[in-house]
């Protein structure tokens, strides 16, 4: 039963990415299905960026965290200190794990659970990520009060989690693009808790737009991106987030050296063709001397150049172009040059 389960999810995910929905419509369809085999009372699923590992938009299950909540989901996502995050799961970890998996000491210090489940009265968590080609997609959690998530939800996930990561990257592939109305670029310095102390008249603008996809993102940004760079080794955050039109948005942000302790500087603008060309790489599953081939080809060169700048023999060059060509459906590098573009359609 539980095999004809997971196929029927694997199939419909399948036939409703290959529809040409968007993420949020894709996932949300997911949400329905799974929830068909697995009872949660908080569900969330998220579109990450196989790049930065960061989380770029979230479909929500029929209820909702607390709003007071997400500021704490943040920061203990990209706090450096929870387990079980996204990123470490996509970095490292089995694509199912369930909160009883993990060390009891480290789930008993977790703001995550601590300072949001536990409170809202639930006390297991389930969390899968979406992994194809060695490049993770999504991912989703669920929580609930109650008996804890079973070796046959592990196995229901474990066997769903590769439809849902080829779909997930599907409904990616034809709408890597920057925001429609780009706008100028936004500055916030934020305290160390990631509220903005000081900022910029385009920060209002972005505030609204980025509200539009989800009513008080930005503020949710601000903290991602402040304790993303509070506990990187280099003191630099990135992420390229969706707004509302499914555009990419990029956020950066800098820890400060000397002055008033914990100030971070967080930058939102568009997304560039040049920051999007490598999701879209990704997106079209090349290896990495595709990608060095479809890099040359966009910027002017030859075979010969190609050739000569990456030492390889021509023919190894139009073996590799045609790979890519099967990928992307093109037969021409005109083809090729306009499909890769961000903003154009692929496949």
């Amino acid at each position: 039963m539980l095999e004809v389960r997971a196929e029927r999810v694997r199939r419909e995910v399948a036939a409703v990415a290959g529809s040409g929905v968007d993420v949020a419509r894709l996932h949300g369809r997911a949400i329905e299905l799974v929830g068909h085999t697995m009872r949660s009372e908080l569900t969330c699923w998220a579109l990450i960026d196989p790049v930065t590992l960061t989380i770029s938009s979230m479909t929500r299950g029929p209820n909702r965290v607390p709003s007071e909540c997400e500021p704490l989901l943040a920061e203990s996502e990209y706090g450096g200190r929870d387990p079980g995050s996204f990123a470490a799961l996509a970095r490292s970890g089995p694509n199912v794990v369930r909160a009883s998996d993990l060390p009891a000491t480290a789930v008993a210090g977790s703001l995550r659970h601590g300072a949001v489940w536990r409170p809202l009265g639930m006390d297991r968590e389930i969390r899968v990520v979406f992994r194809i080609d060695g490049m993770c997609w999504g991912g989703a959690g669920f929580v609930r009060s109650g008996p804890d998530f079973t070796d046959r939800d592990v196995e229901f996930l474990s066997t769903v989690a590769p439809a849902l990561a080829a779909a997930t990257r599907a409904a990616v592939r034809d709408r890597v693009r920057p925001p429609a109305d780009g706008g100028e670029p936004a500055v916030v310095v934020t305290d160390a808790a990631g509220d903005p102390i000081a900022l910029t008249a385009a920060a209002r603008s972005w505030r609204d737009r980025l509200d539009e996809a989800d009513p008080g993102r930005l503020p949710v940004l601000l903290r991602i991106a402040t304790a993303g760079a509070r506990s990187s080794s280099s003191g630099v955050f990135r992420a390229r987030v969706r707004d509302a039109s499914g555009g990419w948005v990029l956020v950066r942000a800098t820890a400060l050296l000397g002055g008033e302790e914990g100030r971070t500087v967080v930058t939102v603008e568009p997304a560039t063709d040049r920051e999007l060309t490598d999701l879209v790489f990704a997106a079209c599953a090349l290896t990495t001397r595709e990608r060095e081939v479809c890099a040359d080809v966009m910027t002017g060169h030859s075979t010969r150049d190609i050739a000569e700048r990456r030492g390889f023999t021509p023919n190894t060059v139009h073996d590799h172009l045609k790979s890519v060509y099967a990928k992307t459906g093109v037969r021409s590098r005109a083809e090729l040059v306009a499909r890769l573009r961000p903003g154009r359609r692929i496949g």
